[in-house]
């Protein structure tokens, strides 16, 4: 932390961490190994707290579901960001204890466990990015701008899009119609930017693709055939290398990012639901705590106590809530 190293808040954390691992070492007698550990582990927090000239009296629970976050996020395993909770609930357990902080910001936390993950999801600049790479100066461009602006613009399963035919298309009212899991149809709005490169795809790219006369699949690869789910994965991940977003990126990225989008801009849970053709709303739940992770990220971000270099929220009579 060579920035903070004058920092009040680092200061009263490596006052604070000494004393805890002094205490383990002394009456819980752990060995040099298992000490060190804790000792990595509560210095990346203290970084992290610090950086944000948060001090140990200061923590509250939104930071530390921030940090984990934020774990999650650099690709650190579950295991990772247990230890990393748990030496946290052991430190701030022991700051109670001896009234150095008034209330535990870790008590009764959950430890991360395994199962199903959140699905990751791309920020709004990154989606603009991706979508503006494939250039619609060739079929094969003009067919790639459609497909990326459609996945995103409607949240269809990759098989959903691949699946499409000329006749689901209803342009002129803004939808389009598609056939889900089990067969299940159901209608979506497309938005504006996805409808005008459907319209250019059809009028200046599939025509020169179009090998096959019948062929009534939308979308067509360089032999005239469907086009394939492999494929778009292929143009997607392409597209999110060369726009330079730093993680994978699948078809189910952007269908993930559409709902996590639609709901951080106030969408009704049941409409989007709708929209994803999930048949268990629980499914499109999982969507709440990703909105409710950016929200966070958002205020850490944003809010000035909270900010790199900004005060420090807890400290001083007034600044508790």
């Amino acid at each position: 932390m060579p920035a903070q190293e004058d920092s009040a808040a680092t200061r009263a954390w490596q006052e604070a961490t000494a004393d805890y691992l002094e205490i383990l070492r002394v009456e819980r007698g752990l060995a040099a190994h298992t000490l060190a550990a804790y000792r990595r582990d509560l210095a990346d927090f203290a970084a992290f707290a610090a950086a944000r000239q948060v001090e140990p009296a200061g923590v509250t629970r939104p930071l530390i579901l921030a940090y984990l976050h934020q774990l999650e996020r650099a690709g650190r395993s579950r295991a990772t960001a247990a230890r990393r909770l748990a030496a946290l609930r052991g430190f701030f357990r022991y700051l109670a204890s001896e009234g150095k902080v008034e209330h535990d910001p870790a008590e009764g936390m959950a430890t991360p466990r395994g199962g199903r993950p959140l699905p990751r999801v791309l920020a709004v600049d990154e989606v603009e990015r991706v979508l503006e790479l494939p250039q619609p100066a060739s079929p094969a461009g003009l067919r790639d701008r459609a497909v990326l602006e459609l996945l995103y613009a409607t949240g269809l399963r990759v098989s959903e899009l691949v699946g499409l035919d000329l006749d689901d298309l209803l342009l002129d009212h803004g939808l389009l119609r598609c056939r889900g899991k089990g067969g299940k149809e159901r209608v979506v709005p497309v938005a504006a930017p996805a409808v005008e490169a459907t319209r250019q795809y059809l009028a200046r790219g599939r025509p020169a693709l179009a090998r096959r006369p019948g062929q009534r699949a939308l979308f067509l690869n360089q032999r005239g055939g469907r086009l394939s789910r492999q494929w778009v994965w292929h143009l997607l991940r392409r597209a999110a290398r060369r726009a330079g977003v730093p993680r994978a990126v699948s078809p189910h990225t952007l269908r993930h990012s559409f709902a996590t989008h639609l709901l951080a801009g106030g969408a009704d849970l049941r409409a989007v639901q709708e929209l994803l053709g999930h048949a268990d709303i629980s499914t499109t739940q999982i969507y709440t705590h990703l909105t409710r992770h950016h929200l966070l990220e958002a205020y850490l971000r944003a809010h000035p106590r909270m900010a790199p270099g900004g005060g420090r929220p807890g400290s001083g009579a007034g600044g508790r809530t």
